[in-house]
């Protein structure tokens, strides 16, 4: 570990491959989702087989995340972060030579295990790189991979399975991230709490000689800390049951082509993630400097009105309706990300910011996109996937009530620590 801040020109390094990774990281997760028609008839799967392909993802990621968030603030960030890539690089090329479901699904549960120790450590090497005015847009550079990487993870899966079959998608998946590995090794790891004021440092001292359980145990009695993770968990119930279902809803219920439908959404995720949450950090930035839990305020009326939007999307029985629907749900959605994990990362102190982020990890897919695909691909099989869609649209509602309740909450607790 380095024990002096990292250069200017190091710090963007940093940034630049962590956010490469990210993007490689999310083009893994969303390539199930363009070759989903493809793995149902090579497989002869289920929608409730199908659906859980991202629960076993998941329910290994959040299990090991803790563990990850506990190795990242107490040793080296980039071994960890380096092990983890290599981990979920390799277990997505197996993924591609499955024969058979019980594999296929032990390949993308392995894959849970490499992403968890890069999620979880990432946003806290990134914050001892970056000054606490940057941090909005930072997360939001290193966000915007996710809609990019999960609009290429529909297109990339959907032209490499149209042209070379399902197996080809998991290996351009998986390949790049062998080289990547490699990378982080040269990253900058800066000391803990390098860019926070004393202040800030003085209330963390109690978790530098404080064990991994303690830590988590103070962390989940933190009001602050958890009322933003509770809203952080129903909007990724929404968006990752949207992100899963999406192609497959236009395809089967609206008619859309295959190829259409998994490239044209990418391309959609693509321009309004990218636009979306650029501007979402930088305005996140603007209101925090003005006003007290800013970013939370923003999130949660953004994220509130994306509701009537993803309604729009999925009733909208022709293009000139749901196409619009679908753009401006994702535009919204996406503006939020920067802010809501500058919001989180800064609630925690510097020495406990992994722990932090790998249990807000834990808590959102948990509770969020964990159970929202299987969910959705129950409901499925017993009526419609239509009627099972409209899920989303209320849990989009519940992230921005709460996120509201949350900046009105911490407001006034501000106030009477400053009164």
């Amino acid at each position: 570990m380095s024990t002096a801040n990292p250069t200017p020109r190091a710090a963007l390094w940093a940034l630049g491959v962590l956010t490469a990774i990210n993007l490689i990281n999310y083009l893994d997760r969303y390539v199930v989702s363009a070759i989903v028609p493809d793995l149902k008839r090579a497989m002869a799967l289920s929608d409730t087989q199908l659906g859980w392909l991202v629960p076993a993802f998941m329910l290994v990621y959040m299990i090991a995340a803790p563990a990850f968030g506990a190795w990242g603030d107490r040793g080296s960030r980039t071994r960890p972060i380096a092990l983890g890539v290599l981990v979920w690089s390799l277990a997505t090329v197996l993924s591609g030579l499955a024969r058979n479901y019980p594999q296929l699904l032990a390949g993308r549960a392995v894959v849970g295990i490499g992403e968890a120790a890069y999620v979880a450590i990432a946003p806290a090497l990134l914050a001892d790189c970056f000054t606490l005015e940057a941090r909005g847009r930072v997360y939001a550079v290193l966000n915007m991979a996710i809609p990019v990487g999960a609009a290429l993870g529909y297109i990339v899966g959907g032209l490499m399975s149209a042209h070379f079959g399902w197996r080809a998608a998991f290996l351009a998946a998986g390949v790049p991230g062998l080289l990547l590995a490699l990378m982080v090794l040269r990253l900058p790891d800066p000391p803990r709490g390098s860019q926070e004021e004393r202040a800030a440092l003085g209330r963390g001292a109690a978790a530098a000689g404080a064990s991994p359980l303690a830590v988590y145990v103070g962390l989940l009695r933190r009001w602050p800390f958890m009322v933003v993770v509770l809203g952080y968990a129903a909007y990724t119930f929404g968006l990752g049951g949207l992100a899963f279902w999406m192609p497959t809803f236009l395809e089967r219920v609206r008619h859309v082509p295959h190829a259409e439908a998994t490239t044209g959404f990418g391309a959609i995720v693509i321009v309004t993630g990218f636009l979306g949450t650029f501007l979402g950090g930088w305005l996140g930035d603007y209101f925090q400097r003005r006003r007290r839990q800013a970013y939370l305020w923003f999130s949660g009326l953004i994220t509130l009105l994306a509701a009537p939007c993803a309604l729009l999307a999925l009733l909208g029985a022709t293009p000139a309706l749901y196409y619009p629907g679908i753009v401006l749900a994702e535009l919204l959605l996406f503006m939020s990300t920067g802010p809501i994990n500058a919001a989180i990362v800064n609630i925690a102190t510097p020495l406990e910011r992994a722990s932090a982020v790998a249990l807000s990890m834990f808590a959102i897919h948990l509770l969020g996109d964990v159970p929202s695909p299987l969910l959705i691909g129950w409901v499925s099989d017993l009526s419609s996937l239509g009627g099972a869609v409209l899920i989303v649209p209320v849990a989009v509602a519940v992230a921005g009530l709460v996120w509201l309740i949350a900046a009105r909450v911490n407001s006034r607790a501000g106030e009477l620590r400053a009164a």
